[in-house]
């Protein structure tokens, strides 16, 4: 599970169990990353909320599986395997197509973007690299480029908090020792 105690959903009570009722649905599964803010259910509200809203909103424009390839790239990147082997099944349930799936996944994993990413998709991803390895050289070019390849500064909001969402989780699994574990 992790470092500190996380609270499976066995034994939740009260208002952490009603939070994990609403994000288990009848299935009952809590991922790890999830029990440990069972400590503080406050923090896992803000986290859920926070997940949602970034990846899984109606609102967003960019493609699921790509916001999802953005994230899996940061936590690459980060050395979160926790977070690479979660959020690459999000790809793989996105995309519904194998052979595409592991194109992407080998382009991620060896960094070798342009085998499977045009290059407005690539260029989001350096993008996401920037931010999450180097955020203090962050300058107006980092978006220019992003719009002159096509994107719109929407997408380029949903991109940053997509790659800042996944910093935050990154440092929550990996700060607090969180394992792919049951």
């Amino acid at each position: 599970m992790g470092w500190i105690a996380g609270i499976p959903y066995h034994l939740a009570t009260g208002k952490l169990k009603s939070i994990y009722d609403r994000i288990a649905g009848n299935t009952s599964k809590i991922d790890n990353v999830l029990t440990i803010h069972g400590l503080r259910p406050h923090t896992l509200e803000g986290h859920v909320s926070l997940y949602k809203n970034v990846l899984h909103h109606s609102g967003n424009t960019v493609a699921p599986w790509f916001l999802e390839s953005i994230g899996t790239y940061v936590s690459l990147l980060n050395g979160c395997a926790y977070c690479v082997a979660h959020h690459s099944q999000g790809i793989k349930r996105h995309i519904d197509n194998a052979e595409r799936y592991a194109e992407i996944m080998k382009a991620i994993r060896t960094q070798s973007l342009e085998l499977a990413f045009n290059e407005k998709e690539v260029a989001a991803f350096y993008y996401a690299k920037k931010l999450t390895q180097q955020p203090a050289h962050m300058e107006p070019s980092d978006i220019s480029t992003l719009k002159k390849l096509g994107w719109e500064e929407g997408e380029i909001l949903e991109i940053n908090q997509v790659t800042g969402y996944f910093n935050y989780a990154n440092r929550t699994v990996l700060g607090l020792g969180v394992s792919l574990e049951e």
